[in-house]
């Protein structure tokens, strides 16, 4: 293997072993072995449910009993805005929670039962979620529509955006409420606990476990930058300020970076987005439109509770047929793993990725529509490697919120692919990756648990060689990906080469040689079969 021409070979005395140190900003680690490879251990193999997909001729339908109950752990949260969940909810309102879902936004939950929708609920009543349980996907046109804040819509008019109209003079007889300011609608999301029937009598707190920001209208001129900067931390902190101290709050943009799919070398080299972290200052006319001076020097990041690194699919990450390989090509599992990579180095607040198993749409070839699903091993591989990256959760979603199965086929060709008229097995083999994860291996996921990521020590040539690759390099090598988890003597490795034939089999091995373990193995991978494993590592008998 090609090595960086940045570096040096430093010679460790009495170890027999050589490694390279790269000054590069992606390092790779070579390590070459001199002498026996220590003794092997043989991973357990992670079971398979023994079921049968849905054939791809069904559409608009997906089953859940492909597995048995099992919950993730409660370090971890999965929400569940995904399409479909009436197709079980009147049988078992509760499947969702015991398939691997956590919360549920509430979009999808079930009027006089999980939420009440119109107007104040019953004396007495109260939703049967904890609020835990409870999510909200607040999109731009709440702002939009509901408190004519166009800014929502094109943030090249926050200079028009008013944050909150001046408070009434003490003894003045006060006015109507002006509802279009970003205070209002910011303030106003409080009321959320009226749907859950648990309002303080003190006054409102939002009880929702989880607000998402979606609206999207991030990028703008370079003039505009401190008005929008200024925006969105007066936003969030009015957010966290009425809701309750458990809510947490984050939105899908600003990200710290986004590689939007590609996982290119060039991205291990990014910097924060700048509205993640640019501090709020007075503008010419703030002061006027009534930003408060107790946010100036804060940011959106100082009242964040998440980041949310994750993009969607588009059509060639699902093609076997193409390269997959380059720097600049696409690459499913690259993409991945790679902008948690990132991102996790630019921030440590929690992490939660959305996720959809369809390609979005794009001018690339065939993502015109979300009409194709992943393919089994990318929907399977989706729900197990991600959690080797330390994220804290997901956010499952879909652009279709209920399914009407076994529809004729619609005669608008622009109607092909949407929704009652997709394959949605990929749901299946999702949550079939989250089974073998967290039905077998949850007590991992206790707190006490370390993420290699970028550590995890590979060899490619039997051992001769040890790399540390991130996720373009292993991409860009054409080898295998594997990660791991460790905690105490217990190790979990997933592993997989991606976009392989059924006919093929690849053999890579994995170390862990360090807090006293000398842990070898060598894993054995079946076309491009999600492999999970895991052993109990013995201690180096010379620590």
């Amino acid at each position: 293997m090609k090595l960086l021409a940045l570096g040096f070979l430093v010679s460790l005395a009495g170890t027999g072993y050589w490694y390279w140190q790269s000054t590069a900003a992606t390092t790779v680690d070579a390590v070459h072995l001199q002498g026996p490879i220590p003794a092997q251990t043989t991973l357990a193999p992670t079971p398979r449910s023994r079921f049968t997909p849905t054939p791809s001729t069904r559409k608009g339908f997906y089953s859940l009993d492909i597995v048995s109950d099992f919950s993730i752990p409660s370090t971890k949260t999965i929400i569940f805005c995904g399409a479909g969940r009436n197709l079980h909810v009147q049988q078992d309102r509760t499947k969702i929670f015991r398939r691997g879902f956590s919360a549920v936004d509430q979009s999808r939950m079930v009027s006089g039962v999980e939420l009440w929708r119109d107007g104040f609920p019953q004396n007495g009543w109260k939703s049967v979620l904890q609020p835990i349980q409870r999510a909200l996907i607040v999109y731009r046109g709440y702002f939009r529509d509901a408190f004519s804040l166009g800014w929502a819509e094109n943030s090249e008019k926050a200079t028009e955006t008013v944050y909150r109209t001046a408070p009434v003079a003490a003894g003045a007889r006060p006015g109507p409420v002006n509802r279009n300011t970003l205070y209002q609608a910011s303030m106003e999301l409080r009321g959320g606990c009226v749907g859950f029937g648990d309002c303080s009598p003190s006054g409102m707190k939002s009880t929702y476990g989880f607000i998402v920001l979606d609206i999207e209208n991030d990028g703008t001129s370079l003039g505009n930058r401190q008005e929008q900067a200024n925006l969105y931390t007066y936003m969030i902190k009015i957010l966290k300020e009425n809701a309750s101290p458990q809510t947490l709050v984050g939105s899908i943009a600003p990200v710290l970076h986004n590689s939007v799919g590609y996982s290119r070398a060039e991205d291990y080299k990014a910097t924060a987005d700048w509205l993640w972290n640019t501090p709020a200052r007075h503008t010419a006319s703030s002061r006027q439109r009534g930003m408060p001076d107790d946010i100036v020097g804060k940011s959106f990041s100082d009242y964040a509770d998440f980041q949310m690194p994750g993009t969607y699919y588009v059509y060639p990450d699902f093609d076997y047929s193409i390269r997959h390989n380059g720097d600049n090509d696409r690459h499913w599992l690259a993409a991945l793993l790679g902008e948690q990579e990132v991102n996790m180095k630019l921030s440590p607040k929690k992490r939660i990725a959305w996720q959809w198993l369809f390609n979005t749409q794009s001018e690339l070839p065939n993502s015109a529509q979300a009409e194709h699903p992943a393919p089994p091993a990318v929907a399977e591989g989706m729900g197990i490697f991600y959690w080797f990256t330390g994220a804290y959760g997901v956010l499952f979603w879909d652009d279709h919120t209920d399914l009407i199965p076994d529809q004729p086929s619609p005669t608008d060709p622009n109607a092909k692919g949407v929704g009652n008229d997709r394959n949605y097995t990929c749901y299946e083999h999702y949550v079939h990756g989250l089974w073998r994860l967290f039905k077998h291996h949850s007590d991992l996921f206790n707190g006490r648990e370390t993420y290699l990521n970028e550590a995890t020590e590979c060899s490619y040539d039997n051992g001769q060689t040890w790399y540390k690759y991130n996720a373009n390099q292993i991409k860009t090598h054409d080898v295998p990906f594997v990660r791991a988890i460790v905690n105490g003597d217990q190790i979990l490795i997933a592993a997989t080469k991606a976009y392989a034939p059924s006919n093929q089999t690849n053999k890579v091995m994995m170390r862990y040689v360090q807090n006293g373990y000398t842990f070898y193995t060598t894993l054995t991978l079946k076309g491009d079969e999600i492999y999970l494993g895991r052993a109990t590592m013995n201690r180096d008998k010379k620590s």
